[in-house]
């Protein structure tokens, strides 16, 4: 992809990864992802915003190839798909400074090895001249590591958000141009690396109240020429109040863990609670991620095997105490065969989770009648603690 005009002095560089299905050896990537780098050419110096990951130096390298000076290099987030070429660029510009926050400059001494003579520090809303362009840098810490920060680019009032705002997707597209598609990759991409930092990413969002953003542009995703709607949905992820969901990660061995989650599922139905299900065999893990982000109630659907929890289930609990989101209530359901200590184990997994437990209802073997009655009674007791938050009506 050659380098694309946004306005200007002002350009995308970067590379699309159609092929990537996988991040950090972790994240699912369903539909790709891009590595956003964005060029502003002032009047007097030249800026590099962020630059690609390393597999895909050769296409940043070609974009640059009509850039015969280049002043600085501002390093939003030391992470490698956003700073891995920074040495590389620096060994074509020597003269380039890179500009970061105090974290940010140890954090790229220590992984990338760029030397202390290269880094310009710069304090939070401190602004960098480029002429006839001014670049205002605003610390946005744990957006999603702790040395981040964002630039605003005053003149033509677009904010480069690194990953705040960010979104997997591949496609040849520079502005969104599907906006239900990016919502939800955009929800995926919060979910996955966000939702844990919720409450300091709201104090983040309430700092760039005061900017007058006309665009947005991140380091993963399209840009956002109407970025109004994306900060809308980043206030609903962020805010402290669920939806009227439940979300039931399950795994069954022999049946009898699936006919509980089934009665369940159709008894809190039945109630009006909406339900997402996820059978852990095959489930999309970030798809679950995503449905967490709305959840006011967890409920963990286990066999026991070797008198503890399925293993896939203790990662799913494993997950969500990791991601910390804003649910109210968990349970656990589940069967066993002769004994075991699962209740006892998953509940010791959640010390993250600000939640109340529910009344798990286990049964040995298939259940029976009185299981059933159970699951009722607490299909029931969620659909009240639902409704006592006013969590009706669907999510």
């Amino acid at each position: 992809m050659k380098k694309r005009t946004i306005t200007k002095g002002v350009s995308w560089l970067g590379a699309v990864d159609w092929d990537r299905r996988l991040f950090d050896s972790l994240i699912p990537l369903p539909d790709g992802t891009t590595y956003n780098a964005y060029l502003i050419e002032g009047s007097e110096k030249t800026a590099l915003l962020d630059t690609v990951d390393p597999p895909m130096v050769d296409t940043l390298m070609a974009q640059l190839d009509a850039v015969t000076t280049l002043d600085f290099i501002v390093s939003h987030h030391s992470e490698q798909d956003h700073s891995g070429t920074i040495p590389l660029v620096l060994e074509r510009f020597p003269e380039a400074k890179v500009v970061v926050t105090p974290k940010a400059k140890g954090l790229l001494m220590e992984a990338l090895k760029v030397s202390e003579k290269s880094f310009m520090i710069v304090e939070d809303g401190e602004t960098l001249s480029l002429g006839d362009k001014t670049l205002k840098f605003i610390y946005t810490p744990w957006v999603h590591w702790p040395e981040t920060m964002v630039s605003y680019l005053e003149e033509d009032k677009i904010l480069f958000s690194c990953d705040f705002f960010g979104s997997h997707i591949a496609t040849s597209d520079l502005y969104v141009t599907d906006q239900g598609r990016v919502y939800e990759a955009a929800k995926r991409y919060f979910a996955e690396i966000m939702m844990p930092f919720r409450s300091i990413i709201q104090k983040n969002i309430e700092k760039l109240q005061g900017y007058d953003i006309q665009m947005i542009a991140p380091s993963h995703g399209q840009i956002y020429d109407r970025p109004a709607w994306i900060m809308d949905a980043y206030r609903d992820w962020i805010s402290s109040d669920p939806h009227n969901v439940a979300v039931i990660p399950f795994v069954s061995m022999h049946g009898s863990t699936q006919k509980m989650v089934d009665y369940l599922t159709s008894a809190l139905a039945e109630r009006g609670v909406r339900v997402e299900l996820f059978n852990l065999a095959v489930a999309d893990i970030g798809k679950l991620a995503m449905a967490l982000v709305d959840a006011a109630t967890i409920v963990v659907g286990v066999p026991t095997v070797l008198a503890n929890p399925h293993p896939l289930a203790a990662y799913a609990t494993f997950l969500a105490n990791a991601l910390r989101p804003k649910a109210k209530f968990l349970s656990i359901i589940g069967s066993y065969g002769w004994g075991g200590k699962t209740v006892e184990t998953l509940a010791g997994m959640i010390p993250n989770l600000k939640v109340e437990v529910l009344d798990p209802v286990l049964c040995k073997g298939l259940p029976s009648d009185s299981d059933f009655a159970a699951l009722d009674k607490l299909a029931a007791a969620i659909a009240s603690r639902h409704a006592d938050l006013g969590l009706r009506g669907g999510a």
